[in-house]
């Protein structure tokens, strides 16, 4: 209702650079900021963390939230990171919650660039930023610059069907690949270099990726970490599926488990269940059924414990990546503080591809947040932005990347529990605000056509009906422009 008295007093008259005095509320607004409050709040990124803030801020029975998202499309990780092959349903929740009457999807826009967060401040009476981390770690190591290289994250982007990753092309013509890194999105990786392509067939990988994999030459792939089975960043789930996975077999040395026995006794329940079947599948005996499957296997993984790497060094010409140097570490210290110290040994791990899987990192946004590039993430307690009124934040950009959907959804509706009660206690800003009426009007005059959830499902059905001719659930859009082409913008 405010945004509509906003239109109704004629505030377009303002210069569109400019949105009124935050306090300027005309008086026969008045009426209507009492009899319904209307507060207007803006999340930043449609991911897990924006979709569950959003579902947490519908609460307030008068709440209207709008979604602001840089790509045409929704949903974030669960579109572009999560693996093909293991699909997620949140999706249909997220779709509620944007079906809501008082929420609104608006894609295409990227804050910081097609509009500031200040200019949100003052449409807003909160803005949450959720917009995760979009960039990856580096290895800050000599020769990490070579082709052949590349992060993890933007090769399962490339994958996934993520629009700045579509030019990657890895050369997959090599026999060993390498991926620095013991977690999730480490074995996604693995999984998806050694998985039969047949066996992705029916998954909504891309069509240029699914090519490139058929043509792939990789056989073996490792999996390098610093420190030993005890730290691994993996879940169980993901192990079991890489254990089982046909036409791989596990490459796992003993040595590296002696006198683990002992120690898993004190750990806990997940933490021993998982290094129990790394136990198992390195010293165990398998079946006669495995032990067929295993040598029939064309393809191989292992587990690499206790290597630091130091380089990527180069082929003969110089021209790309032909193997990582490792430095050998053992482990100082007890439980988290345990930390990999070099020993001085070195030795090299030939290979043709390096994919780093070191962590995700969070950007800043915009130089108006605060914003801690050592941690890479917004200074925040409990999703309030230090010294920033009116300002909050969720997900990855609040915490650091780390754990499963599930934690994102328990620490956006923390954020969600904080900005409600702020308003409830009369912190954020009184009277009406504009929200998108404001924004939209910004957006025009700069020349941006915002993407609505309604349009989005005009993509979603090009990409199902695509998807059919193949038996696919969907074949992905990845151009951006073919993608406003489709929506006629």
């Amino acid at each position: 209702m405010a945004s509509r008295c906003w239109r109704w007093w004629g505030w377009s008259a303002w210069p569109r650079t400019r949105l009124p005095p935050a306090g300027s509320t005309p008086s026969f607004c008045h009426h209507f900021s009492t009899q319904e409050k209307t507060p207007q709040i803006c999340v930043v990124g449609s991911g897990p963390a924006g979709f569950y803030t959003a579902q947490h801020l519908l609460k307030h029975p008068q709440a209207h939230v709008d979604i602001y998202e840089k790509q045409p499309v929704p949903f974030g990780l669960v579109r572009f990171g999560v693996a093909p092959d293991h699909p997620e349903n949140v999706i249909n929740t997220f779709t509620q919650t944007a079906h809501s009457g008082r929420c609104a999807f608006w894609g295409n826009v990227e804050v910081g660039r097609d509009v500031t967060v200040p200019e949100l401040q003052e449409a807003y009476h909160a803005v949450v930023l959720s917009y995760g981390a979009e960039d990856h770690r580096a290895l800050e190591i000599p020769g990490e610059e070579l082709p052949g290289v590349c992060s993890a994250r933007a090769f399962v982007g490339w994958y996934n069907g993520l629009p700045e990753n579509q030019e990657l092309e890895p050369d997959l013509s090599c026999d060993t690949a390498v991926i620095l890194g013991q977690g999730n999105v480490a074995l996604d990786v693995a999984r998806i270099l050694l998985t039969p392509p047949e066996h992705l067939e029916r998954t909504d990988i891309t069509k240029a990726a699914l090519g490139v994999l058929r043509q792939s030459r990789v056989k073996t792939v490792w999996l390098v970490g610093r420190r030993g089975p005890l730290q691994v960043a993996f879940t169980i789930k993901e192990l079991r599926e890489m254990i089982q996975l046909p036409g791989a077999r596990p490459i796992l040395d003993p040595v590296d488990f002696l006198g683990l026995q002992d120690k898993i006794k004190e750990v806990p329940r997940p933490r021993k269940r998982l290094t129990e079947l790394l136990l198992r599948t390195a010293t165990e005996k398998p079946g006669p059924a495995e032990a067929a499957r295993q040598a029939s296997a064309s393809r191989a993984w292992g587990l690499r414990f206790f290597r630091s790497p130091q380089q990527v060094l180069p082929s003969p010409d110089g021209r790309r990546a032909a193997g990582v140097r490792l430095a050998v570490t053992r482990l100082e210290g007890v439980d988290e503080a345990t930390r990999a110290v070099p020993t001085g040994d070195m030795e090299d791990l030939p290979c043709g591809l390096v994919l780093s899987s070191i962590g995700y990192k969070s950007r800043p946004v915009d130089p108006s947040v605060p914003f801690d590039s050592k941690l890479g993430v917004i200074p925040n307690v409990e999703g309030r932005v230090m010294d920033v009124p009116g300002l909050y934040c969720s997900g990855w950009v609040k915490r650091g990347p780390t754990g499963v959907i599930a934690t994102t959804m328990t620490d956006s509706f923390l954020t969600g529990q904080m900005l409600l009660q702020d308003l409830k206690a009369g912190l954020l800003p009184s009277g009406p605000r504009p929200g998108y009426a404001a924004i939209q009007a910004l957006l025009s005059s700069r020349g941006v056509r915002p993407v609505s959830f309604s349009d989005w499902e005009k993509l979603d059905a090009e990409e199902v009906a695509r998807g059919q001719g193949t038996g696919k659930p969907r074949e992905k859009l990845v151009d951006p422009q073919e993608m406003l082409r489709l929506l006629g913008h």
